[in-house]
Order: structure tokens, then sequence, then C-alpha cells
């Protein structure tokens, strides 16, 4: 691969244009709203879903529990929204959805033209996210565009990026995006390059990123959680894969398993 092949392929996607953040109220979403916002070059909207208990079983009015009064839910999944546009203090948009929240992330999503959903974690395992179905598991496996999963964060943020790279297509858009939040926030980047599990195309890394980076025997999820145990954003690139082909992928197994926030970066149609 040349020098003009090498720099055009490494043209960053618009990942942080139009940017769409899952709201519920609890910390986690609200850490995930400011880190959008610190991220965020273009639109932003917060989304808040609520979907009642029971489908078979609904209403409002006295004697309604909470949980299934129609009112009661709207009404918080309002003031969720609120508080974080009080608390980014961002030009943001404000949407109220009834329904499950994955599916009205993924809807707004492919509606809108987002290019990055981001979504707070809640702490499940990769395990309990599958079986409970958590969101931020959905958006992994279905989301169609990039995804970032936010966990508690450094001040200021980003302090550190770790971003993977075997000279895969995906990779070379994660290193572009991750050299490119580097470059504007005046932060560290450390490329790591895992040498277990499967074949590196080590010219072209070298061509990429020189000599500083971080070179580890293990396999890829091995080798980035460890590297980015004092970060606080780990890039990786992402296949592509939906639904079952995505589990055991090393971006899922990667956004469950590290301990800071994870983006990972899927080149979309609308970007």
């Amino acid at each position: 691969m040349n020098a003009t092949t090498t720099q055009k392929k490494l043209a960053a996607p618009k990942v942080f244009s139009r940017v769409l953040v899952g709201v519920d109220g609890s910390e986690e979403s609200q850490e995930a709203a400011r880190q959008a916002a610190t991220l965020t070059e273009g639109r932003l909207t917060l989304l808040a879903a609520y979907n009642l208990a029971s489908a078979l079983v609904g209403g409002t009015g006295f004697g309604v529990p909470a949980y299934y009064d129609e009112d009661i839910q709207r009404d918080s999944a309002k003031a969720a929204v609120q508080q974080v546009r009080q608390d980014v203090d961002a030009d943001a948009t404000g949407k109220i959805v009834k329904g499950v929240a994955w599916d009205a992330l993924i809807g707004e999503a492919e509606r809108a033209e987002d290019t990055l959903i981001v979504v707070g974690s809640h702490g499940l395992g990769r395990m309990a996210g599958i079986v409970m179905g958590s969101v931020a598991t959905e958006m992994i496996h279905k989301a169609p565009c990039s995804v970032l999963v936010a966990r508690k964060r450094s001040d200021p943020f980003p302090h550190k990026i770790v971003v993977g790279i075997d000279g895969s297509p995906q990779s070379l858009a994660a290193y572009a995006v991750a050299k490119q939040l580097a470059e504007k926030f005046a932060t560290e980047l450390v490329p790591v390059r895992a040498h277990g599990g499967k074949q590196v195309e080590g010219q072209l890394v070298d061509r990429l990123v020189g000599r500083y980076r971080e070179e580890l025997p293990d396999e890829p999820v091995t080798a980035l959680v460890a590297a980015s145990a004092d970060a606080d954003l780990l890039v990786v690139g992402s296949r592509g894969l939906h639904g079952i082909k995505a589990l055991g992928s090393v971006s899922e197994r990667v956004a469950h398993q590290a301990r800071c926030s994870v983006l990972i970066v899927r080149e979309s149609p609308s970007t």
C-alpha cells in the first residue's frame, strides 16, 4: 500500500457530527451525555424512552400504579431530559419516545442518520447484558452507526486514548478517529498492536504509527483491556457485524470488559 492510498484510508469517519444520547435519569446516562457534549462537533440529541410495565395494562389517574401510569412515566422521561440539558449546558435537542429504549434509539438513529449513539454502562457483565438485554449490549449488536459506551471519566476528558490497530480497514478507521481526537484535545494517544489471535499487517502498522506504540503478545481483547487500564477512552474498529453474529467479536467483548469508555467506530452510509 503506497503513501497516497494509506492517507486516503486514514480519512476519519464523521463520527461526531450527529450524536444521539440515551437518557434515563441515571448517573450513568448523565455521564454519557457529558461525554457526548464534549465530543460532539455538530447536532446533539437527547432521547428518553418510557415504556409501561405491561402492554396489557395501562392508563393514568388515581389508583393506577406508577409503573403502569403513562403520565407519570412520560413526565419522568421529560424530567430526565431536562436535568441532563441543564447538566451538560449544551445546545441539545430533547426527545421523548414511547417504547423500549434500544428500539427507540435505533429507530431514531436510522431516521435522523445519526453518526454516533452514546449510552451509559450500568455495570452489567457481558453474559448478563446478553441475557437481560441491556441497552449497551443492544447498541453494540444492532446500532446502524458508531457507538460510545460511556463509563466514569477523568477530568479533563479525554486525558489518554488507547486505540487497537492491526492493519485492517476497520482498525484504520478507528485509528483515524482516535488520532483526530488526540489532536483536538492535545492528549496522549497510545496505539496497541496485539500479536495473539489473528494475523497483523505489520508493515502497514509501522507506516501508520511509527515506533510509538505498545506491542503486546496477548490476544486482542486481553491486550486492549490491559493497555487501557489507566486510560479513559478506548477506540476500536467494528467489522459491522450485527445481531447474533456480533456475539464474541473483539469490539463487543472489549466494550463489556474495559474499565474506561469504549468507542466502537462503525462506518455507516451517512458518514
